[in-house]
């Protein structure tokens, strides 16, 4: 770490302390000279020497452990791209990353994965559970709103699912190919834990997990060509496209584009048929709810 860099944080440091509101955090706002917190009310929020915070503010205290930059951050309240910029300027790299699981997406982004139409596309998170589709991915991939939370995961569907498995022309190739993307990707969002748990529940339950899984492959999802046997449709080529959620790196988009025209009318047609099938479910439901009851006859 370069004697610029420390100069760089401890300017950083100094700008986010004085954008802090006093009041807000329950401290008196009296005698202040200048707008922001004091620097011995950074030191002791985050539990450290006055004088040490003050030298690294001033760029002659030495590079913070990530322990006590962690503090500071916190001590800040710095958002998670803030303590990010932090963490690069006094020490060269990204802070550890603390997995948070989720178990939806934003509006906005929900509208992202409606706009691609006859496009199947979702969005997973690190342990592959997926937590938003779109009406393509229902009528191609799985109808995942009528499945319970637990199933909505690519593993446990590709491992024990047998209709989930027999929709893969190269099942092996596949599921070699996730199983490898998934131990990548849960370690990179910091979600060893999870992946753990869920490792272990599905060594106990397949065979063909635990073989793969003991082969401690990482890979990269990327893109790439894959074919689906759908019942109906017959069979379906879509290539795939994998995408980091901006500022989220444990949700990840999956794209599947038809591979050629033949494929999107395909799909575009169950759609069509679906929705047919969802308007008659809807009116037969709102005639049941708005029929009069039928009165008795009263006996003569």
């Amino acid at each position: 770490m370069t004697a610029a860099d420390i100069t760089s944080l401890g300017a950083y440091l100094r700008n986010r302390r004085t954008r802090l509101d006093p009041v807000a955090l329950g401290l008196s706002t009296a005698r202040r000279r200048t707008p922001g917190l004091r620097r011995e009310e950074v030191a002791q929020r985050a539990h450290i020497s006055a004088t040490w915070y003050t030298w690294l503010e001033q760029g002659r205290g030495g590079a913070a452990s990530a322990e006590v930059l962690h503090r500071i951050c916190e001590a800040l309240m710095l958002t998670d791209v803030e303590r990010e910029h932090a963490f690069i300027l006094g020490l060269g790299r990204a802070p550890e990353i603390r997995y948070r699981p989720t178990d939806g997406i934003t509006p906005r982004l929900q509208r992202v994965l409606d706009a691609f139409g006859p496009v199947p596309a979702m969005v997973r998170n690190a342990t592959w559970d997926v937590v938003a589709w779109n009406r393509a991915t229902s009528v191609v991939i799985a109808d995942f709103g009528n499945l319970p939370i637990r199933e909505r995961n690519v593993l446990r569907r590709m491992f024990l699912d047998p209709e989930a498995r027999a929709a893969q022309v190269e099942w092996e190739a596949t599921a070699r190919l996730i199983v490898a993307v998934f131990r990548a990707d849960a370690a990179r969002a910091g979600a060893s834990e999870d992946m753990q748990s869920l490792a272990d529940e599905l060594c106990a339950a397949s065979a063909d997990f635990a073989r793969m899984w003991r082969d401690k492959a990482v890979q990269q999802s990327g893109e790439g060509i894959k074919q689906i046997r759908h019942p109906t449709a017959g069979l379906l080529a879509l290539e795939y496209s994998t995408f980091i959620v901006d500022g989220r790196t444990d949700l990840a988009l999956l794209v599947y584009n038809p591979a050629n025209d033949d494929v999107a009318a395909r799909i575009r047609k169950l759609i069509d048929e679906q929705s047919v099938r969802d308007r008659k479910q809807l009116r037969a439901k709102k005639g049941s709810t708005t029929r009069p009851a039928r009165l008795s006859t009263p006996e003569r």
